[in-house]
């Protein structure tokens, strides 16, 4: 079985389910899995569907499928809808900062085929990322940063990830603490496309210190946020969120054990849901179906 997906987001109305179903069922695509959420009158749903008992389907028939969806039932209902077909790895490049939990278990992750995608490279301005890279036999590339050479090397960056696009495609790039702002110009360039894990349950403690921030709250709960990354820091779409309990007698150095845990744990969930196509993001909010 080869399993492909399509996502919609369009105006609500009545039919739409019945619209993408025949027009997969005329086809003779059988529906393995199916979602969908209203909100403020906008319509969402994602469909597993069988492309073709076990072979990938040709290029030809699958833009011939997109072309004919678009005129029969995307058009006409006034639709965005994104077709995902199997056969490709995703790839992702990762943006490592001087913690190293994120990018660690991120690339055990992949490593383990938990998570199912390829690291083209990973990226960051501190060498002790290189070891890390290494010991999964990743490319890796050193660009140190400072106040000064901080445009320079971000173009740097962007050069590397052309690389990555164009010698296969680069599906998501992640953030793993890498802890330097990127410019609006960059993160316009890849909207939904790159995920940051937030030290912190956003809003809340947001910036510096935030454990030392929360220990001096005396906070009964800590948490971590993954989110898609935007020009408007901190505030993009939300894609994942955990908490854990902490008491009066969890010391700084407990709530930064326990907020790591979630960090690494948030951040692999939000690029699974990613991978597997499980996001719609509409306007500053996501739709996720888990």
């Amino acid at each position: 079985m080869t399993t492909a997906r399509v996502l919609i987001r369009c105006p609500d109305r009545t039919g739409i389910i019945a619209r993408v179903s025949g027009f997969l069922a005329d086809r003779g695509l059988n529906i393995l899995d199916a979602d969908q959420h209203t909100d403020s009158g906008r319509f969402f749903m994602r469909v597993e569907f069988d492309a073709g008992g076990g072979a990938m389907p040709p290029e030809n028939e699958r833009a011939e499928v997109e072309r004919a969806f678009a005129d029969d039932v995307a058009g006409p209902m006034s639709m965005d809808a994104f077709f995902r077909w199997p056969g490709r790895v995703k790839r992702i490049a990762v943006l490592a900062g001087p913690s190293l939990h994120c990018a660690a278990d991120l690339l055990w992750r992949v490593s383990t085929g938990e998570l199912r995608c390829e690291v083209t490279r990973v990226i960051s301005n501190h060498e002790a990322a290189g070891d890390l890279a290494a010991r999964f036999g990743l490319r890796f590339d050193h660009l140190p940063v400072t106040p000064e050479t901080k445009s320079r090397q971000e173009q740097q960056i962007m050069a590397l990830l052309d690389e990555d696009r164009r010698g296969g495609g680069l599906d998501l790039i992640v953030l793993a603490r890498y802890m330097q702002i990127l410019s609006a110009g960059f993160v316009n360039a890849h909207p939904a496309g790159i995920i940051n894990i937030h030290h912190s349950f956003l809003p809340a403690f947001a910036g510096a210190r935030p454990y030392h921030q929360a220990f001096d709250r005396g906070v009964k709960l800590i948490g971590a946020t993954s989110h898609y990354a935007t020009a408007d820091l901190d505030e993009g779409p939300i894609i994942a969120q955990q908490t854990a309990r902490v008491s009066h007698r969890d010391t700084v150095d407990d709530l930064v054990r326990k907020g790591r845990d979630l960090e690494r744990t948030v951040l692999a969930e939000a690029v699974r849901l990613h991978l597997d196509d499980r996001v719609l993001v509409e306007g500053r909010k996501t739709v996720v179906f888990e």
